[in-house]
């Protein structure tokens, strides 16, 4: 089943609990242009992550990268990266999505030796898994099967699943990455989060360059770097599309009313928040309200 509207805290860590009744893993089809905001927002998670197009080619954001992701392709993005999608173009693009924890891809025994190892690497984000490749379709063949399991929940699925969980990870090895360590990265994504964490919890106050730049102890022009670097916006323009992002949920609210929103996610100027709506979303805040209210 998708998600449609996932909930993320103020560090954009998703609040989604990833597992069956049984099992620390989650496995769904997804449609992006399905979700709430008509794309996959930014957001992480502990769990590793595999995906495979079914339709469609999809854009990934991971931390600071962007990769497209072809049809019949798929994507590992690591335990803690930033990441978001978005269509190519708009054709209804699909793709499974397998969540999985890092500590039950293999016995406990092996976890130090053949799983931490690769969750820590500074240089794996993601990994583009490609079809033509052997490793590369074994994985995608082992996330078609996990995914009819749980649907199924045929006899003794839980054991079938676990063994494909192996299957994949081996073969993830197999793509012979060659992994790094770097402090300086490291510490570079733990400011990226406290700056967001900061925006997320004050997003409805006012706020300035230097409070977010505080937040991840940094300069100004180095937090314009950053924002820059990964994001590819400047901070205080991240804010006011965070606000925009905020109402769209509360905008859905029966007796909402476009000045309340305004004020409640942190405009001062009801004008500007239609203005900087309407740019964003191609419609003002009444007509989305309408078309929402339509839909359901």
């Amino acid at each position: 089943m998708q998600i449609k509207n996932f909930m993320v805290d103020q560090s954009l860590k998703e609040l989604t609990e990833h597992r069956t009744v049984v099992l620390p893993i989650a496995c769904y089809e997804t449609t992006i242009n399905q979700n709430i905001h008509g794309y996959i927002s930014l957001h992480w998670h502990d769990e590793i992550q595999f995906v495979f197009i079914l339709k469609g080619e999809v854009i990934f954001q991971i931390n600071e990268e962007k990769v497209v992701v072809q049809e019949g392709d798929g994507l590992f993005i690591n335990s803690g990266c930033l990441h978001m999608a978005e269509e190519k173009k708009p054709s209804g693009c699909v793709y499974i999505c397998l969540n999985v924890s890092p500590h039950f891809v293999l016995p406990q025994e092996l976890y130090t030796t053949y799983v931490y190892p690769y969750i820590q690497a500074t240089n794996l984000s993601y990994l583009y898994i490609d079809a033509n490749e052997l490793w590369g379709k074994t994985i995608l063949d082992a996330i078609v099967k996990i995914n009819q399991w749980i649907q199924q929940k045929s006899l003794y699925y839980e054991i079938d699943i676990t063994v494909q969980l192996m299957l994949i990870w081996q073969n993830l090895i197999i793509s012979g990455f060659q992994l790094e360590y770097d402090q300086t990265e490291m510490l570079k994504n733990q400011r990226m989060k406290q700056m967001l964490n900061w925006v997320h919890v004050h997003y409805a106050e006012k706020i300035k360059l230097d409070d977010i730049a505080k937040a991840g102890q940094l300069s100004r022009s180095e937090c314009c770097r950053y924002f820059k670097r990964m994001l590819n916006t400047t901070p205080l323009n991240y804010v006011i599309d965070y606000r925009i992002q905020k109402s769209l949920v509360l905008l859905q609210q029966a007796e909402s009313n476009v000045t309340e929103v305004a004020y409640q996610v942190g405009f001062n100027s009801t004008s500007y928040f239609i203005d900087k709506f309407r740019k964003s979303i191609n419609m003002t805040p009444l007509s989305y309200k309408k078309f929402r209210m339509n839909l359901s």
